[in-house]
């Protein structure tokens, strides 16, 4: 097996950060080595790391790449293309593509395709629907990272809505429940109330108030109080709002069943932005004010937050055409999800340290992965090398993502990823993807 030396590094794990190297062997960390000691034994190759940081890879839980059935705007080898030259190692994708993932089928079958076109590693999400909950007792633990339930606006017939199926799914889910948490009631009126005013395409800035603050929080609080009376472990995801924080608790992860997830667009951006950037900034749940921004990224260096995830959700700019109710949401992030981050360290509003803890140690401990997340011998060699000196501008010709644009193009980003190990492969490197490297199938240690 080959055995690759990166040194002199800046190792980030566990809390602390260290001067040191790290040795590869074959797909796993064989050696970590603290100081400018040599490895035990030679090694085949050797990077020099020149200072910047060594981190676990990104586990981003919360993607949508497209596959199957939208491939004209994204698919699972761009997307993840796009994730290996953003640091991120392993995804986590949602099932609203088509066919929906809500059948056993359509779910052997992503793992199939997944096979041959993902640079990095990989699972995906089992859809709940109001009609098929007696599915989820047949799901391999093992394999699948989560049941994904939206309790909101969605595609197709994914909005769960009766309580009777919801309470069952909280009851006998077996394993962590993904929730969006929009109220789908509180948006239709505030829909109406807003094309009488405005008529049938309000603009974009009024998006936040038709997809709301008590949307969000009266449907996040129904979905932690449905948790609470099944003992369910639930996952809130993209949290959107300060009043929604109050529902976690600031304490550590294994003392928790119920945890929050912040989205790298409600940290980068609030409503100001709609002025700038329109459309190109619309997602579900909305981007809201800067006092709720704020607030997210205050909560990041609290146990409030538990994840950072991207809903990277890529759509062509024809389809991001119209304002709040025409235009479709979602935007591509997961090849800048790192960088944007280091943005906040940058500004001092989180550490290096906490950055790590939220992108890469949480997702792993929250999903029960096996042998990733962390920089321990015996791990899978998923590692990522930024620079966090190297500044650089984002043009077009940098993106990855099959739609082609970014809502950050033109922003000045202060760290730069330099290279990208997949289970001990160097999947990117020069500003190049290897369509050589595969990433592997996440097992789950339930």
């Amino acid at each position: 097996m080959t055995r690759t030396w990166i040194h002199n590094a800046t190792l980030v794990n566990e809390d602390r950060r260290f001067k040191g190297s790290l040795v590869i062997e074959g797909e796993r960390i064989e050696e970590i080595i603290e100081g400018n000691a040599r490895p035990a034994a030679a090694c085949d190759q050797e990077t020099d790391a020149h200072g910047a940081f060594l981190l676990p890879g990104v586990i981003d839980d919360h993607v949508h790449f497209r596959d199957p059935g939208l491939t004209h705007k994204a698919d699972m080898q761009t997307e993840s293309a796009a994730a290996a030259a953003g640091g991120v190692t392993s995804f986590m994708d949602m099932p609203n593509c088509n066919p929906q993932t809500t059948t056993l089928e359509a779910l052997d079958n992503k793992f199939a395709d997944a096979a041959t076109k993902c640079r990095v590693n990989y699972s995906f999400y089992f859809g709940a629907t109001n009609n098929n909950v007696a599915l989820l007792k047949e799901l391999d633990k093992t394999r699948v990272c989560g049941v994904k339930l939206f309790m909101g606006a969605s595609t197709g017939n994914m909005l769960v809505d009766r309580m009777e199926a919801l309470r069952t799914i909280f009851a006998e889910a077996g394993m962590l429940i993904a929730t969006h948490c929009e109220d789908q009631h509180i948006i239709r009126q505030n829909t109406e109330r807003f094309r009488q005013l405005y008529g049938d395409d309000p603009a974009v800035a009024f998006h936040p108030l038709i997809r709301s603050e008590e949307a969000c929080y009266r449907s996040s609080a129904l979905a932690v109080q449905l948790a609470k009376e099944t003992n369910a472990r639930l996952h809130v995801l993209h949290i959107s709002t300060a009043k929604e924080l109050e529902l976690f608790e600031d304490k550590p992860l294994c003392e928790k069943r119920i945890t929050a997830e912040a989205c790298v667009s409600h940290l980068m951006f609030c409503d100001e932005d709609y002025a700038t950037l329109g459309t190109r900034i619309k997602c579900n749940p909305s981007i809201k004010t800067r006092q709720d921004r704020d607030a997210l990224r205050q909560a990041l260096a609290t146990q409030r937050i538990d994840t950072i995830g991207t809903d990277h959700a890529p759509h062509l700019p024809a389809e991001k055409a119209g304002g709040a109710l025409k235009a479709v949401s979602g935007m591509p992030s997961i090849q800048f999800s790192l960088v944007s981050m280091f943005e906040l360290v940058h500004d001092g509003i989180i550490t290096v340290e906490q950055l790590v803890r939220k992108m890469c140690h949480n997702p792993a401990d929250l999903y029960q992965l096996k042998g990733r997340g962390y920089l321990r011998p015996g791990y899978q060699a998923d590692l990522v090398l930024v620079d966090p000196t190297a500044a650089w501008t984002l043009t077009p010709d940098r993106i990855v993502s099959k739609c082609g644009w970014s809502p950050l193009e033109g922003h000045r980003f202060t760290a730069q990823v330099v290279r990208t190990f997949v289970n001990g492969q160097l999947v990117y490197a020069h500003g190049k993807v290897d369509p050589d490297c595969h990433g592997q199938a996440l097992v789950f240690e339930r």
